[in-house]
């Protein structure tokens, strides 16, 4: 049925649920899974000029470090588990895009993720990178939520 499953998470709680769950059907259907994340961009917001390389190699290297701090975890379930595994973190502006963009280009024919099931004014103030993905994706998206 599902032959290669993306598993979106941002190492949250509700993250490594879908993470777990997406690992399981992967397991139960015999797929392989590529967990991914989506860094977020360095960003400089000063009018004085200085050299900023340094600063962005920096966070580039915590970002890197953070990320793997999850996805570690996350292969060596997939291991455990007998799951084929690869592991993605791509630093993009726009998490939805960045999840969407890196399905399509590894071939995946299902994204898994979480919802954190906000409503109200706080699902407006605050959006959902899931909402945007279900919404824009050509590719089935299964959501899990606690």
């Amino acid at each position: 049925m599902y032959e290669h499953i993306l598993i979106a998470t941002d190492g949250g709680e509700l993250s490594e649920h879908a993470v777990d769950q997406g690992l399981a059907l992967a397991k139960a259907l015999g797929s392989r899974v590529t967990l991914f994340t989506a860094l977020s961009p360095f960003h400089v917001y000063s009018i004085e000029s200085y050299p900023e390389g340094d600063q962005r190699a920096e966070y580039r290297r915590r970002a890197e470090a953070r990320a793997e701090g999850f996805l570690a975890p996350a292969r060596d379930k997939a291991q455990a588990l007998g799951v084929a595994c690869e592991s993605l973190a791509i630093e993009h502006a726009y998490p939805h895009q960045a999840i969407m963009d890196a399905a399509r280009e590894h071939g995946c024919d299902l994204i898994a993720m979480a919802s954190h099931g906000r409503r109200g004014v706080s699902a407006l103030l605050l959006g959902s990178e899931t909402l945007k993905v279900l919404t824009h994706s050509n590719i089935p998206v299964l959501v899990f939520r606690r």
